[in-house]
């Protein structure tokens, strides 16, 4: 009765009507991840649909409380307490299939939920997918224009290849090359030895053929003075007297250039003196510097190139040419009959480099006194000469020259200047510090043990200046 006069709270069928909604929709789905492409769209609109069912199955779920408008109609009116008591009945009898519709509708309702999210879920992944699809194209893209590189590269590297080959055959050419030069060049050093030992032994020839041509002009020019009818004037033996002293001119130049060390490295150790020529304001043209004994002038060389005014003398003809080849002022004289040719107080300043020790200890005394007479006020006189304080020199390296007279202990030399007439007289040696050498005072150098006189230094120096 309630079937045919209430027909649209058919639960039944509209529970049938959900399974059909479900079963397609579970359809769709299958379809759908068969799928490629999703489309879910559809599946939103279908749960809309199944959603506004659930609506109207809730609706006809309810409670009913109120008699149907159509039931009201003859024949069936009815009176409102018996239509109030059929609808309790009613209630009564469908309270548990209610409950069983509303539980339905809650599941389903929950149902749809999850499919929601579902939706969202897999729209969230068909995003992510697209998004690495793109990446992929992409990627392929990448691995397109990485072929196509590796292709130049490829063709890159057999054009290098070809080049090195070519650089190797040009590398084999200039091997050949070098070996043939290298040959050349062995041939050319021993050719060179040969003409060096020829040159050597020529050198020696002409060294002996000299020494003999010496020997044989002495002994003629003896043998002249028994054979001549009239003895030599004073003068013809003046002459030959003073040619005599040259005759070893040569020979003393070989020896210095073997013993007292190379022109650079004695320029380079002139050095220190130039802060000394700095503060006494010498070596200007009205102060000029006279270098006695200048040598192969090293010294006078280092003063020209630091812009002072020298003159140097020596007796010694190749080094005085050797002065003059440098543009060197120079001049040929004795050192005490030149200092007398001066007036007072005429020079700036005097040095004298390894010369002292050559002098007789009369000469020496002249030295000082025309130095004394011929210096400027507060001009100063640089005298180097070899330290008897190192026990090597003193006891041998000293007598290596023969031309040496006596070796002078520094402090005889400082005693000299004192009572010759210089002031603030020192004597000083030579010490090396952080590679920079500077002067010390004697006086302040401690000998303590036989290494001490082992490894003062090899030389000394004179600083005298006139009041």
């Amino acid at each position: 009765m309630i079937h045919s006069n209430n027909p649209e709270i058919n639960v039944d069928e509209l529970i049938q009507k959900i399974y059909d909604e479900v079963a397609k929709h579970q359809v769709h789905s299958r379809t759908i991840g068969s799928k490629s492409n999703l489309d879910t769209s559809r599946m939103r609109s279908n749960i809309s649909y199944i959603e506004a069912l659930l609506k109207n199955a809730e609706s006809r779920s309810i409670i009913r409380t109120k008699w149907p408008d159509k039931l009201n109609r003859f024949p069936f009116k009815i009176p409102t307490k018996l239509q109030q008591f059929i609808l309790k009945v009613i209630n009564f009898f469908f309270k548990d299939q209610r409950e069983v519709n509303f539980n339905l509708i809650g599941t389903l309702r929950e149902s749809i939920a999850l499919n929601r999210q579902l939706i969202e879920q897999v729209t969230n992944l068909k995003l992510q997918v697209d998004s690495l699809n793109g990446s992929v194209n992409q990627i392929n893209n990448r691995l397109n224009t990485i072929d196509d590189s590796k292709t130049v590269a490829g063709s890159l590297l057999n054009s290098i290849e070809e080049n090195l080959d070519t650089i190797n055959r040009r590398l084999q050419a200039v091997d050949v090359q070098i070996q043939r030069i290298d040959e050349h060049l062995i041939n050319t050093d021993i050719r060179i030895k040969k003409a060096d030992e020829f040159y050597i032994k020529n050198d020696s020839y002409l060294k002996n053929d000299l020494i003999q041509q010496k020997r044989l002009i002495t002994m003629f020019l003896a043998e002249a003075r028994k054979r001549l009818p009239e003895p030599f004037s004073q003068e013809n033996l003046q002459t030959f007297i003073n040619e005599e002293q040259h005759f070893l001119d040569a020979f003393y130049v070989d020896f210095e250039d073997k013993f007292r060390g190379s022109q650079q490295d004695i320029f380079n150790s002139f050095k220190v003196y130039l802060p000394l020529i700095q503060e006494a304001k010498v070596g200007t043209p009205e102060s000029p510097i006279l270098d006695v004994g200048c040598g192969r002038g090293e010294w006078l060389e280092l003063l020209r190139n630091s812009g002072y005014t020298a003159k140097g003398l020596d007796i010694n003809r190749v080094m005085l040419e050797q002065c003059r080849y440098k543009g060197l002022e120079v001049q040929e004289a004795d050192v005490i009959a030149y200092l007398q040719t001066l007036p007072d107080e005429s020079l700036g300043a005097i040095t004298g480099f390894h010369i002292i020790e050559h002098l007789p200890f009369e000469t020496l005394i002249n030295l000082f006194d025309e130095s004394v007479r011929v210096l400027k006020p507060n001009g100063l006189v640089i005298f180097e000469t070899p330290n008897t304080r190192n026990i090597l020199v003193g006891s041998g390296d000293f007598y290596r020259d023969p031309t040496h007279k006596n070796p002078i202990h520094p402090d005889t030399l400082s005693f000299i200047a004192e009572a010759r007439g210089f002031i603030k007289n020192q004597s000083c040696f030579f010490e090396e510090t952080e590679g920079t050498v500077h002067l010390i005072n004697s006086l302040t150098r401690k000998f303590d043990d036989l290494n001490d006189y082992v490894t003062v230094s090899r030389d000394m120096v004179l600083l005298a200046y006139k009041a």
